[in-house]
């Protein structure tokens, strides 16, 4: 990787920090000011700033760490290097010249070598694929939402796959539309992971159906819809919500939304102050990726359509805490519509 990948100047805003972290493929981004060497800016510092006053266009000048660790070239020796990693847990370490300049960046993989990362502990996975995935017919006029190719493999086994690759093994899935065909599938599929059904008699929502759950859930669970592929770190989403003690963790894209057309601004007076043309909105959307804690169960009526978004009303007047883990829009893709199921099949090839 080269610095230019993970280097990133003062003035840049929130949003060009989260796609460049998301580019580059790493936590923590080499900040510089005229060249020079400032400080560094991780991805709890976005969130943070995200989740405070701050928005998608604002700067990283007062949210970067200008107290950040790094190496003067001419000290430079291997074992310095790797006490440093393990004393810190840094992900990235810059080494620098004379002048403060960047020589080089040194991150976690290129001084040990790059395991696969695995969760500290096993988290059961629910996917909600109950759906009849009206927006995507003809093919669901056949197939069952879950069963969309995405090239050599299906929508649902891209999902499953990406929990696999960090060591859960533990899958509960929601069906109804089509349910027997979802079910035939994973039945000739014989796959290595645990996979349960949970049956939906009529239509329950995006949350209904987890009333069934109720009486044997008992940790710390993870909820999926069956039409979203998610690019994200679930160590890191799993530590924020049990740091932040949430009930529940909705996982949110930072959203540039171009508004094609001159949007009108009227003073108080109710005349025209000016014209926008193509005015730009930044928004967090809600990805459809969720951490619950199973108390929240208690809130969800037996047997009764009701959605994710009841859910998160319940829990809120109840004063119970409910959080949001920022995302880059780049590592989300929703494939519940033509559009974006076209795109999701050119970029997952």
């Amino acid at each position: 990787m080269s610095n230019d990948q993970i280097i990133i100047g003062t003035n840049a805003t929130l949003r060009e920090a989260l796609k460049q972290l998301s580019k580059a493929g790493c936590k923590c981004l080499i900040v510089v000011k005229n060249d020079k060497f400032v400080g560094t800016l991780s991805d709890g510092d976005i969130r943070k700033a995200l989740l405070s006053s701050s928005n998608l266009k604002s700067s990283i000048k007062t949210i970067f760490n200008n107290n950040a660790f790094s190496i003067n070239k001419k000290d430079l020796n291997e074992e310095h290097i790797k006490q440093a990693f393990l004393k810190y847990k840094y992900d990235v370490i810059p080494i620098l010249n004379e002048d403060k300049s960047v020589d080089k960046v040194i991150r976690w993989a290129q001084v040990f070598s790059e395991e696969p990362k695995v969760l500290d502990h096993q988290i059961p996975v629910v996917i909600m694929a109950g759906g009849a995935g009206t927006r995507m017919k003809p093919f669901t006029n056949v197939l069952p939402k879950p069963l969309i190719p995405i090239n050599d493999k299906t929508v649902i086994e891209k999902i499953i796959e990406s929990f696999v690759n960090v060591g859960i093994n533990n899958f509960l899935i929601s069906i109804n539309f089509k349910g027997k065909i979802l079910k035939a599938f994973f039945e000739e599929l014989d796959p290595p992971y645990s996979i349960k059904f949970i049956e939906e008699k009529s239509p329950l929502g995006t949350a209904g159906s987890l009333y069934k759950l109720s009486a044997e859930m008992q940790t710390t669970f993870i909820v999926t819809n069956c039409d979203v592929i998610i690019e994200v770190d679930h160590q890191d989403l799993i530590n924020f919500h049990k740091e932040n003690k949430y009930d529940l963790t909705l996982v949110a894209s930072a959203k540039e939304i171009v508004i094609p057309y001159g949007a009108c601004e009227l003073n108080e007076e109710g005349n025209l102050e000016r014209i926008l043309e193509k005015p730009k909105l930044d928004y967090l959307i809600n990805t459809g990726l969720y951490i619950i804690e199973p108390s929240a169960l208690d809130l969800i009526p037996k047997n009764k359509f009701f959605d994710m978004t009841d859910l998160i009303d319940s829990l809120k007047k109840r004063k119970r805490k409910v959080g949001v883990f920022p995302i880059d829009d780049n590592a989300w893709v929703d494939i519940g519509q033509w559009d974006e199921y076209k795109h999701a099949v050119e970029r997952l090839n």
